[in-house]
């Protein structure tokens, strides 16, 4: 170390306020602009000083205030660059006399491009109070895609994060039930960047829409590169064997063990990992702005879907539910039910074995989520197991054929809840729960009559209310979650009279 660092010791020494703040242990190849984004959160960033041979910053905020809230929240959550901590402190300089100093003109020309792009992107000025403003300054981003209405793949998401800056690592798991990833920039400024414009876009028309927030991880531990998760910079990782990509330390991070380790193949555990051709099919609008949505190749639209490197399971849509209750089941129980999760085409209970049935959804993607909230509940009794049959389709029985009522076509029904794309219910999709969400009630139905049919149908009602702002929808809770799955299949689409048929789906909500 040089004699000359001394003169810098001094700043080691906690001192009072100032806009000027020091910055220790920043690594040799940071760029101005990344320490330049460590301010910007908190307000505008005026001067910076990098001592490159020192590893060492000033950075001079406009106000006194902004450097006293970077200060406090940098002491809580210490900031990474390139993956490396780094120390902020006061500085006892009050401000930063550069002008006649070598790369001032880099320097300034980066100041004025960091801050234009900030300010540019948000329509009100950077108070470190406004919470939209507060990036937790980590270069990786939690993506939650609701409304999985189509397959989202590790190279989709790549590709539209791509247009921020470069995306060094990514790892999808499912976790609750929803598909989630974590995606690793290169620069916190381009996750900044990407959760402003991206968070509540719809990646296709009308579905999976992207819900974005700062992880508190600052990087990622990719150990296998493949459908499931990936490091860009390292191109030498084995494929695994669809193990969880995440090391036990990452786990800690969700509170949660082995949220990735999921019973089926495919994207993430999710939906089948379908390989829209990436080129042809998708189409991004120009950015900056909303996100184009992708256009979905017709191809993939007509069921014609060109599945890469998957078992030919992945196109199967029918389900085989098995350990059915043979003396209390019906197709049409079995219709309303898996109904919550898809349209249901057709249902078959097997002659020779009753407790077995065959379930044909719509899609994959609904034959998927009906597995994943329905195998293992309860049903009259019996814990019912859920699978992808190998049968591509239900077949319906022949002209004459003895069949007993046990093979339905539902293809037609009025009652399904998806044919219309982008419809509120694909929002409003939820593991069974002791608490039913009704709606469609008529004006002149009163709390105890809905009390009443649901008492009256053998139910323990524990709780109800009505929603305050639309009495057309009310909440009631029941004994169990078993009994909320029978009252579903009972009194869904019951006729209450006024030309309304009762609604009913499971809740997230409790009373």
């Amino acid at each position: 170390v040089s004699s000359s660092s001394k003169t810098y010791k001094r700043d080691r020494s906690p001192c009072g306020p100032s806009r000027v703040l020091h910055v220790r242990k920043v690594p040799i190849e940071v760029s101005e602009a990344e320490v330049i984004s460590l301010g910007i959160p908190f307000g505008k960033v005026t001067n910076l000083l990098m001592l490159k041979g020192k590893n060492q910053a000033f950075i001079e905020m406009a106000s006194e205030e902004a450097a006293i809230t970077m200060v406090n929240y940098y002491t809580t959550a210490t900031p990474h660059v390139r993956n490396q901590p780094v120390y902020i402190q006061y500085s006892n300089h009050r401000e930063l006399k550069t002008d006649n100093l070598p790369n001032q003109g880099r320097t300034q020309a980066a100041l004025q491009a960091v801050n234009a792009v900030h300010s540019g992107n948000m329509t009100h000025s950077a108070s470190a109070s406004d919470s939209s403003m507060m990036p937790g300054q980590s270069p990786v981003l939690r993506i939650i895609v609701e409304n999985l209405f189509y397959p989202v793949s590790l190279e989709v998401l790549h590709q539209i994060f791509s247009k921020f800056g470069t995306v060094l690592k990514i790892i999808t798991f499912t976790k609750n039930n929803q598909f989630q990833a974590l995606l690793q920039y290169a620069d916190p400024m381009n996750a900044h960047h990407a959760k402003v414009t991206l968070d509540g876009q719809n990646i296709y028309n009308a579905c999976c829409t992207l819900r974005i927030e700062f992880s508190k991880l600052t990087s990622l531990n990719v150990k296998y590169n493949n459908d499931k998760s990936r490091d860009f910079t390292r191109l030498d990782l084995p494929s695994g064997d669809g193990q969880p990509t995440l090391d036990p330390g990452m786990t800690a991070a969700f509170g949660a063990p082995g949220i990735i380790s999921s019973p089926y193949a495919g994207a993430a555990g999710f939906a089948p990992a379908v390989g829209f051709p990436q080129a042809a099919g998708l189409s991004m609008q120009a950015m900056p702005g909303a996100l184009g949505p992708l256009t979905i190749p017709t191809s993939a639209v007509a069921g014609r879907m060109a599945i890469h490197g998957m078992a030919p399971t992945a196109l199967h849509s029918v389900l085989l539910v098995s350990n059915l209750n043979p003396d209390s089941i019906s197709p049409h129980g079995l219709f309303i039910l898996f109904g919550v999760y898809g349209d249901v085409q057709r249902v078959k209970i097997l002659f020779n074995k009753k407790e077995n049935a065959l379930v044909q959804m719509a899609d994959a993607t609904q034959a998927q989520l009906a597995m994943s909230h329905l195998n293992g509940q309860r049903l009259h009794g019996r814990v019912i197991r859920v699978t992808i049959s190998k049968h591509q389709t239900v077949q319906l029985p022949r002209e004459g054929q003895e069949d007993q009522g046990l093979t339905k076509d539902f293809s037609g029904s009025p009652l399904h809840r998806f044919k219309k794309p982008g419809s509120k219910n694909f929002q409003n999709i939820f593991p069974p729960s002791a608490t039913l969400h009704l709606s469609n009630i008529p004006p002149s139905i009163a709390d105890d009559m809905l009390k009443d049919l649901f008492s009256s149908a053998g139910y323990k009602v524990k709780a109800f209310k009505f929603f305050q702002k639309d009495r057309k929808m009310a909440l009631i809770q029941l004994g169990s979650v078993e009994e909320a799955i029978q009252a579903l299949i009972d009194l869904h689409n019951h006729d209450l009279g006024e030309n309304h048929h009762l609604r009913v789906s499971f809740s997230k909500s409790t009373i």
